[in-house]
């Protein structure tokens, strides 16, 4: 059963903050980036500025995550914006700058961990609301293995749902409208799955939840996944590198059909533009894929409907790198295609395939994984009845012409090509 809430009725389209600033993201790099899009990307349909991991750190440096980092608490046990680093925060509240990104015509998001603050738990604070108190919730042994701020919370016991609850409570006050929560999916944690959902389903303000990380997620938990979030990561996080694209072909093929209203399998962010600048991995730099295999992973992406957050520093563009994220035919694909799928693979040759929005066409995308040009042929019989199509290019906005039986296209190592398909 999926979630029927009228949230994310087509995938998100956003920026996220971790590819550039990791865990050191301030807010005037924030607002540089939410300005930018609302000048180049919003008429695109691009909304989403989302705060990556420990805004809550005034010392978050990068390249990683501090042991027993001191983080900004309040008194019972939910974490605030540091204001060294956000200064519009100084009362505690990321409601100063959700409010700048509304203003702009943009939503707003935050990420979050699992579970209850470390230091929370040695103070012992109050859960909001309840007589409990945040050593009777914590689970100390089912811990994050790559971040030390949390304890998990053992969603049996009194309090538990409560401590949910106040958090839900306080995002809603600062006019969030998307959250990460992060840890959730490796292991796979149901209960806080559900203990976070059952506090957003209760929630007076409309919030869109990502669930992380997707590393070795399966395909079992896809009826929980739609019943209890909007997107879901389907694999470790994503970086500039060759094989990471490489690979998520299979991923994507295997979790294309679980998509739809409401529910998106999320392939990561987009790893484009310049990042790393001061980021978890790498150094300052242009994204490593070539121009082509940048091209590819939009392809790819936008085909199997992920979702799109696009990971570079926005306003550090240059022209390629905004093509990719305003190329509206591409983007169509992304947004209202339906029937998404691998139509076939063949050693390094991919073909997938998508109808469009409105029926009338048919799209069909080209990938050659390999690594020497390859002639790549698409039998029309497979793709129904019609054999002959006007043929476009929706990346070179080149024509064709008529095409009858059969697709043949050469293809150049590690290039993809999209394709609309018209009957005529």
């Amino acid at each position: 059963m999926s979630i029927s809430n009228g949230l994310a009725p087509t995938p998100p389209l956003g920026w996220n903050s971790w590819d550039c600033y990791g865990t050191t993201v301030r807010e005037d790099e924030v607002r540089a980036n939410a300005n930018y899009m609302a000048t180049h990307l919003a008429a695109h349909g691009w909304q989403y500025i989302v705060v990556d991991i420990q805004w809550c750190e005034p010392n978050a440096q990068a390249g990683g995550y501090r042991p027993d980092a001191e983080l900004i608490m309040d008194g019972y046990g939910r974490l605030l914006p540091a204001a060294n680093r956000f200064p519009s925060a100084a009362n505690g509240s990321f409601k100063p700058l959700a409010d700048t990104i509304h203003s702009l015509g943009l939503k707003f998001g935050i990420h979050i961990m699992r579970g209850i603050p470390r230091q929370a738990v040695r103070a012992n604070t109050p859960i909001l609301g309840t007589n409990y108190y945040a050593q009777e919730i914590a689970d100390t042994v089912h811990v994050c293995s790559w971040n030390g701020d949390m304890y998990g919370i053992d969603v049996s016991k009194a309090g538990a749902q409560a401590y949910y609850d106040s958090l839900v409570e306080l995002y809603v006050a600062w006019n969030v409208d998307y959250i990460k929560a992060d840890d959730m999916l490796y292991p796979y944690h149901t209960g806080e799955i559900e203990a976070l959902h059952n506090a957003l389903k209760r929630a007076s303000r409309p919030i869109v939840l990502s669930l992380s990380p997707g590393i070795e997620l399966t395909l079992d938990h896809a009826d929980h996944l739609k019943a209890h979030s909007e997107l879901w990561r389907v694999s470790a996080d994503f970086w500039d590198r060759w094989d990471d694209l490489k690979n998520q072909f299979a991923i994507c093929a295997q979790w294309s059909a679980q998509s739809g209203a409401g529910h998106w399998a999320d392939a990561d962010m987009l790893p484009l533009g310049r990042i790393g600048i001061r980021a978890e991995r790498g150094v300052d730099r242009q994204s490593l894929l070539t121009h082509d295999e940048q091209t590819m992973l939009m392809t790819l992406w936008a085909i199997c409907r992920s979702p799109l957050m696009f990971g570079g520093d926005l306003p550090s563009n240059d022209a390629f790198t905004l093509g990719l994220l305003t190329n509206d035919a591409v983007l169509a694909v992304n947004q209202a295609s339906s029937d998404n799928r691998e139509l076939f693979r063949q050693g390094d040759q991919v073909v997938w395939t998508a109808q469009s929005g409105d029926g009338a066409a048919r799209y069909l995308a080209l990938f050659n994984l390999g690594d020497a040009i390859a002639e790549i042929t698409v039998d029309f019989a497979l793709l129904g009845a019609a054999l002959r199509y006007d043929v476009s290019d929706l990346w070179t906005v080149e024509s064709l012409g008529v095409v009858e039986g059969a697709l043949r296209q050469q293809v150049e190592a590690h290039e993809a090509k999209l394709y609309c398909l018209s009957s005529v």
